[in-house]
């Protein structure tokens, strides 16, 4: 039986096996975007400090002291695949209404990169368990982690997780989370790389990979700021939720006399995912929140690391 955690201990759990990835030095050039490492010295003056994002006016910096290289954190090299046999590439055509396009690799891939991370994604689909195996096996000499979901009604759920418990150790949860499902997580290969799977509906696969998987990358990344920024704001609209579930309403976020939150009308689609630039964070003992209360709300700056 899979365990239930809250998505605060699941989170905990995904952070630890998200080590951060050994440092190295880079040339200048390939440094940009990078973590940088450790803190920089010109004589006794600290000039760089480590944990920043190396930009444009650091490589500069660096330049003007004789440095051709700098110590940096890599960009973590994640691995997306989607396994399942009724996944159809988009541009191929849905040979019955069991097919559906392959939908979460695309979103998941362009998501760990957002994040810092250099995304793959895998173009076969595995449809049965010596594929999925062989290319799991195959991937596992590129990557620093490795993000695997189904379709969309999770009916791949037990050949990826069987395929897994082959390969590592694997623990099956299924957090306290609406539009949840179930995940899996733990540690395979012989370099024990780490895994985690989400679930096939792309819009529970987009919230999971910003609550779940974003940390993951930035914590490996060295990143200073792990988490995305969150603020105050006044509700506009009503929420009803489930007590003993966490909840994360899609949202529009304005300056109007304050910042005002407005839950999208509808949450169940991939337009409110897209159009959402925040979302307002319910807690598992909330039963939701009126019109005019104050929220905690998650804001969805995609346009930068």
């Amino acid at each position: 039986m899979e365990q239930q955690p809250s998505v605060e201990e699941l989170l905990a759990k995904l952070l630890e096996i998200a080590e951060p990835l050994s440092p190295f030095d880079m040339p200048l050039l390939d440094a940009h975007g990078a973590t940088l490492a450790t803190d920089i010295y010109a004589g006794e003056r600290l000039v760089l400090r480590g944990g920043i994002r190396i930009r444009s006016t650091q490589i500069g910096l660096a330049a003007s002291i004789g440095l051709d290289r700098l110590p940096t954190l890599p960009h973590p090299r994640v691995v997306v695949i989607s396994a399942g046999d009724d996944l159809v590439e988009p541009g191929q055509p849905l040979a019955d209404s069991e097919d559906e396009f392959e939908t979460n690799s695309w979103m998941l891939t362009t998501a760990v990169r957002e994040a810092g991370a250099n995304g793959y994604r895998v173009h076969t689909i595995p449809e049965n368990h010596e594929q999925l195996k062989e290319v799991i096996e195959d991937q596992l000499v590129r990557a620093d982690l490795i993000v695997i979901s189904g379709e969309r009604h999770d009916e791949s759920f037990e050949l990826i997780t069987a395929v897994l418990k082959e390969l590592g150790e694997i623990t099956t949860v299924r957090p306290k989370m609406s539009e949840s499902g179930l995940h899996n997580f733990g540690l395979i290969g012989p370099d024990k790389t780490p895994v985690i799977t989400l679930p096939g509906d792309p819009v529970v696969a987009g919230i999971a990979v910003e609550i779940f998987v974003r940390p993951m990358i930035r914590k490996m990344a060295g990143a200073p700021n792990i988490f995305r920024n969150q603020l105050k704001a006044k509700l506009k609209g009503s929420i009803t939720a489930t007590p003993g579930e966490s909840s994360f309403i899609r949202a529009l976020l304005s300056s109007e006399n304050g910042v005002i939150a407005t839950p999208l009308e509808e949450q169940s689609d991939l337009v409110s995912l897209s159009d959402a630039n925040a979302f307002i964070i319910v807690p598992e003992k909330s039963g939701g929140f009126k019109v005019g209360e104050v929220v905690e709300v998650m804001v969805l700056d995609r346009s930068s690391n």
